[in-house]
């Protein structure tokens, strides 16, 4: 790579978006180099799943997505499909499951996807520079030339595929956006996402019950999600309530259904059912109990027999829709990803390239495009990255 002519494309960023870019373009003869300051690429595949990386999801369609115009994904999304990643996998020998909810991961390791993705970028003959930070990107005469590493490498083709700022002790970082800006895209406001919530000193009672775990609907505004909650020393998590942060807005209460298989006026027809029953033992049996504990406190209400039936409908009208006002997230530090980033009204939807700025293409999370907890947000970086090689072969015959 010491001739820079010889350069089609340069991409910025080593995690599953640019390494699919990579892989695509190199493999339809693009001559690659792929750039990122960390010593390593793949670092966010790497901790996904717990380690076994949730790689996709069979339910991966635009209306799982979070961005400024909801149709932009279903072009990049409806040309490269879970299946033909699964088909990939499938094709690299490595073994797979499904979970809950259309979940896909391996049965052995995350670094069998990176090990993956690292052979597709060696069959097209992919080079890299890693560990070594970009110091400067300038434009003119339609090419990009990107000092990394103590030298200048240009091409006529740039992506931008280092991420957003979620997990900063990865190396996270919002340089995607400035040097987006810098080209004259707008950024939407990124917010940390798939993030727990915190609770005010109001709440403590709550806060208290860290550790307890239970299935529940939780809603913010429009959205409404039916998974395990999970109570912290700090608030709430598990995955509806992070799926549910998505869709928060500061300042916005949060409902939580904790009975959501509950009929109506069933707290009624237990009363009947068990006249001597106290609504403690009532919910014991139907929650944890250190959260049934603090339900009834809350609730007030003791003996059924002796609550009159309006007062058991609102105790149930409560457990249906409990209300939280969460303070605050915990931040990018602990937020799987970012809600925000580049604009898509700047970017082709078919190829990730910038409308005004040909040759500069914008992929993955550094885009305003956010899945929903559960590989949506992998089959995005499949999906965009994948787009954006496709386009950067294709210019090569222009």
């Amino acid at each position: 790579m010491n001739e820079t002519a010889e350069l089609d494309a340069i991409i910025l960023g080593g995690g599953a978006a640019g390494l699919m870019c990579a892989a695509v373009a190199g493999q339809r003869g693009a001559r690659v180099l792929l750039v990122d300051h960390a010593p390593e690429v793949g670092r966010k595949i790497l901790i996904s799943g717990g380690g076994r990386c949730n790689f996709t999801n069979v339910g991966a369609a635009a209306d799982r997505y979070l961005s400024g115009n909801p149709h932009f994904a279903k072009s990049a999304l409806g040309r490269y499909r879970p299946q033909d990643f699964i088909d990939l996998v499938d094709r690299h020998g490595i073994a797979w499951h499904e979970k809950t909810l259309g979940q896909l991961f391996c049965d052995g390791s995350a670094r069998q996807i990176v090990a993956l993705l690292l052979d597709e970028c060696a069959a097209g003959g992919v080079a890299f520079a890693l560990g070594q930070p970009v110091t400067d990107v300038t434009h003119a005469d339609g090419r990009f030339r990107v000092a990394v590493g103590g030298r200048e490498v240009a091409a006529p083709a740039l992506v931008l595929a280092t991420g957003g700022p979620s997990i900063p002790k990865l190396g996270a970082s919002d340089f995607a956006y400035g040097l987006a800006r810098r080209f004259g895209l707008k950024i939407v406001q990124p917010r940390p996402a798939l993030v727990p919530l915190t609770l005010p000193a109001g709440e403590a009672l709550f806060r208290e019950l860290s550790g307890v775990a239970t299935e529940v609907v939780a809603r913010a505004g429009k959205a409404a999600f039916r998974e395990a909650a999970l109570f912290t020393h700090r608030g709430l998590s598990g995955p509806a309530i992070l799926q549910m942060s998505s869709y928060w807005q500061p300042g916005e209460a949060i409902g939580v259904d904790f009975l959501p298989d509950a009929a109506p006026g069933w707290l009624a027809a237990a009363k009947r059912e068990r006249p001597k029953a106290a609504l403690r033992g009532v919910l014991a049996g139907l929650l944890p109990q250190r959260l049934a504990d603090v339900l009834t406190e809350r609730l007030g209400v003791g003996e059924l027999h002796a609550a009159k039936d309006a007062a058991l409908a609102e105790a149930e009208r409560r457990l249906r829709d409990w209300t939280f006002r969460p303070n605050g997230t915990e931040g990018f530090a602990k937020a799987e990803v970012t809600v925000g980033g580049i604009a898509t009204d700047g970017l082709s939807q078919r190829t990730m390239e910038a409308k005004r700025v040909p040759g500069l293409y914008c992929i993955g999370e550094a885009v305003d495009v956010t899945g929903w907890l559960g590989g949506y947000n992998f089959q995005w970086a499949w999906a965009s990255g994948f787009a954006a090689g496709e386009a950067i072969a294709a210019r090569m015959g222009e």
